[in-house]
């Protein structure tokens, strides 16, 4: 559990994007991390009370569901699924981007369907081998993680060949804070975004021998060991490569400048292998996800009943065919349109859904918490209520801050026409039910 909970968050957002972020905020981007990391930390722990209370496979839509309503629970549902269509479909791209530099001539269009549908394969055999997928692929990063951890420690004191440098590059270039402390605001929903992942291992406990007993131990551990491998990761990078320096195209990882500065002979394509694997694990984890977040959904009435079905080996496999089927077809269009611009579109727009989701999850706890037995409450929010709702209050502001900042405007009617057309689409669920 503890694997897939740091496999589903450690991604291209922190060996690629975290460059973006250093690029604004500069080494300030450490703050963004931590806060960012501190909220999600947060939103965890309230999600890992009610899983552990009422552990279900459509883990926090059916929490919306319970605390706000039907209409709460299928627009949490939905809108999830079509974030994680997105993800299955960028990250097939992205991996076939990332598989052409060992494969010269690979067509992405091939090389995307090819790890998709491997990965759709893997799904469809059976959990057991999901997990082991996700295992593995996790173990990779986590190993890379800690070890370039470890080298960077070893630079900065002189422990390393041609080290030493100590952390005078935090403040060298310009001041900590070089573009000011708005810059770390804004930089702030990005983080977050690249935080949202590990709430998959709340799905995948319900599905654990053990649920309440899995999800209580795996989302204390996850949170703090992604928190220490995010903001170790980016103190390190800042402060062994001048933050104007750090690659910040979205495309080379920062932490190959960084292994390049340690005189480690072919960072570029070892960053390459290890983004590729990330991507990899992320595909693999968004096909679980949405899978899971259908048949939920399916079998509470709120998708076509076909879809909630099970095989005999635990696996939904109309609803994973479903998902893995639209992630090819977004990924066809957004080929005939324009990738960076659909791609791009699509992941701002995720980023405002997970701040909406974040939403509804805290709402969801201080709402759940008042009518729950005690005696359920196995793993309780810290500082309840006044903490949750200085969560709330902070995701509220965030979300606002959002919204009213310069160029979002395209994003913002994107996101409400996904939340009119599925609340619209609840409503008219709801009369055929009545009429029925």
């Amino acid at each position: 559990m503890t694997m897939i909970g740091i496999g589903g968050v450690i991604g291209a957002g922190l060996f690629v994007s975290s460059g973006s972020v250093i690029g604004s905020a500069g080494p300030a981007a450490v703050v963004a991390y931590a806060l960012g990391g501190l909220i999600v930390v947060l939103v965890m722990r309230m999600l890992g009370e009610m899983a552990t209370a009422h552990p279900a496979s459509g883990s926090f839509s059916r929490y919306a569901e319970l605390a706000l309503g039907r209409w709460a629970g299928f627009l949490v549902g939905w809108t999830y699924w079509f974030f994680t269509v997105a993800v299955i479909a960028f990250e097939s791209v992205a991996g076939a981007k990332l598989a052409a530099a060992f494969i010269p001539g690979l067509p992405v269009w091939l090389g995307a369907l090819v790890l998709l549908v491997a990965l759709t394969c893997a799904n469809l055999v059976s959990v057991k081998l999901f997990g082991e997928t996700e295992f593995w692929l996790a173990s990779v990063k986590v190993t890379l993680i800690g070890g370039f951890l470890l080298v960077g420690v070893l630079y900065l004191v002189g422990l390393w060949p041609h080290g030493g440098v100590g952390l005078s590059a935090l403040t060298d270039h310009g001041g900590f804070a070089p573009n000011g402390w708005g810059a770390v605001v804004t930089a702030l929903v990005t983080v977050i975004f690249s935080y949202f992942g590990a709430e998959i291992v709340t799905i995948a406990a319900a599905e654990s021998a053990e649920p309440a007993k899995e999800v209580a131990r795996a989302t204390v551990r996850v949170v703090w060991r992604v928190l220490i491998f995010y903001v170790g990761s980016v103190l390190l990078i800042v402060a062994v490569v001048p933050w104007n320096k750090v690659p910040a195209n979205g495309e080379d990882s920062p932490f190959a400048a960084a292994i390049d500065k340690f005189g480690i002979p072919g960072a570029a394509d070892l960053m390459t292998a290890v983004v590729l694997v990330a991507v990899l694990s992320i595909l693999n984890a968004g096909i679980y996800g949405s899978s899971r977040m259908l048949m939920s959904l399916a079998q509470r009435g709120d998708a076509p009943a076909a879809l909630g079905k099970v095989r005999p080996s635990g696996v939904p496999a109309a609803a994973i065919l479903t998902g893995a089927g639209l992630g090819v077809l977004v990924m066809l269009g957004a080929d005939l349109i324009s990738p960076d611009k659909v791609f791009g579109f699509l992941l701002n727009c995720s980023g405002l859904l997970t701040l909406t989701i974040y939403l509804f999850i805290a709402v969801s706890q201080v709402r759940l918490r008042r009518s729950t037995d005690p005696e359920l409450l196995r793993v309780r929010m810290w500082g309840f209520p006044w903490l949750s709702w200085v969560v709330i209050g902070v995701l509220a502001v965030a979300l606002v801050a959002v919204c009213t900042s310069p160029g979002i405007g395209p994003v913002v009617i994107g996101v409400a026409v996904v939340l009119a057309v599925t609340l619209l689409a609840y409503i008219v669920r709801i009369r055929r039910v009545v009429h029925a």
